[in-house]
């Protein structure tokens, strides 16, 4: 499994407001997308910056995604160029509980 931390840092235009409208227009988007497991939208208030964690099958999955079109599609909803960071995912807990926000 590969993770992937798509950290968008604070600038003109990024604030919570808008994070969080990019969340949830863009959540259903990912449902049952093949290759992810789970996706997270953050805010970090203190920071002023979102990051978004991405769970895959595999990093072959992972690198697919992240084209130059889905980066500049990233740029163009948060207003700022993202950090895109490939981790190795050493363990993954699922409890199955539901999500809410």
């Amino acid at each position: 499994m590969i993770g992937v931390f798509v950290t968008l840092p604070a600038g003109d235009g990024l604030d919570r407001d808008r994070a969080m409208a990019v969340a949830e227009k863009a959540a259903p988007m990912f449902e049952g997308m093949e290759g992810l497991r789970s996706k997270v939208f953050t805010w970090d208030a203190e920071r002023g910056e979102a990051t978004n964690v991405y769970v895959w099958d595999s990093e072959e999955a992972a690198r697919a995604f992240y084209t130059p079109e889905v980066r500049g599609l990233i740029v163009q909803l948060y207003g700022v160029e993202p950090e895109i960071r490939f981790v190795e995912v050493a363990a993954l807990v699922e409890n199955g509980a539901p999500v809410t926000a």
